[in-house]
């Protein structure tokens, strides 16, 4: 589960902000739309050549 702490002197603005980016790296959103929705083997294909690159690409910079 994500969370975030709160700073004393911070906006909601830049806490939501903060969260959505933490989410967005956790992979929570495409976990949720590949069990929500019905995917055809072409999107299939398509969402792991794109999560191939990725890695391929987080690889390199290390």
């Amino acid at each position: 589960m994500t969370q975030i702490i709160i700073g004393e002197n911070e906006g909601i603005e830049s806490a939501l902000r903060r969260f959505k980016r933490k989410v967005s790296h956790a992979g929570i959103f495409p976990d949720m739309k590949k069990s929500r929705y019905f995917e055809t083997p072409e999107q299939k294909r398509k969402r792991k050549e794109v999560a191939r690159h990725r890695q391929r690409k987080r690889s390199f910079r290390n």
